[in-house]
């Protein structure tokens, strides 16, 4: 992948935390995010089009597409596991953590994202309660990717993911990654007859810490910690 200016990660960063792969972002949005004036918005939206990181329409905004998804997730990965580590080991104050993970993330290699991600044991949520992605090595979990130390022989995944979470009701696919180690979540999907290739589709949200999913024929009902760290590649 070709290296990108900050300025274009940041557009996608922020593409991906307000609208992912389900709604348009207004350039009015972008523009406040950013503090960035409503025409040069305009002009890298084109511009970005262009590319085909996003699909672009006047009056309606902007959405990614999977190759600006895919930068996207990657760079909201890096800023909350950057936050993380920020919060739980250097204890950072909440208010700077942000700014101070803003300033880190673009120049965050994927080698010490990987570092940082194990040294924290596969954190799924950062300091804010918001959902840390995935990790784009084709691993099917965590244990696999602790018992491999070298990254330059570990190959990428050319799908992206979405976890359980962030299914709508009646979207379905098929489990393709498992965050956490055998002593954390994997029992507890084993328990539930669910595994890597196990088809799964939302049924409805219960409330926000339970999901009813039907997997293998069944009507299962998984808690916040089991979706937001089983992936589906849809």
């Amino acid at each position: 992948m070709d290296r990108l200016s900050e300025n274009i990660e940041e557009y996608l960063e922020s593409l991906y935390r307000y609208g992912n792969k389900d709604k348009h972002v207004s350039t009015t949005k972008i523009s406040k995010v950013l503090g960035i004036a409503p025409s040069s918005v305009t002009g890298m939206f084109k511009k970005l089009d262009a590319k085909g990181y996003i699909d672009y329409e006047p009056y309606k905004g902007a959405i990614l597409t999977d190759k600006g998804l895919k930068i996207g997730e990657k760079i909201t990965r890096k800023h909350r596991i950057l936050e993380k580590f920020l919060s739980n080991v250097l204890n950072i104050t909440d208010k700077n953590i942000h700014d101070q993970a803003c300033k880190m993330e673009h120049s965050f290699s994927d080698e010490a994202e990987r570092a940082m991600c194990l040294i924290l044991e596969h954190p799924d949520i950062c300091p804010d309660d918001k959902l840390i992605p995935a990790c784009d090595y084709d691993f099917d979990n965590c244990e696999e990717c602790q018992n491999n130390e070298e990254i330059s022989e570990i190959g990428i995944r050319d799908h992206n993911l979405v976890p359980i979470s962030g299914l709508s009701e009646d979207e379905k696919g098929e489990v393709s990654f498992i965050r956490g180690g055998n002593s954390t979540i994997l029992p507890k999907l084993l328990s539930l007859g669910i595994a890597i290739g196990t088809k799964i589709q939302v049924e409805n949200r219960v409330d926000e810490q339970l999901i009813k999913i039907k997997a293998n024929g069944h009507e299962i009902e998984i808690t916040r910690e089991i979706s937001n760290n089983v992936f589906i590649k849809l």
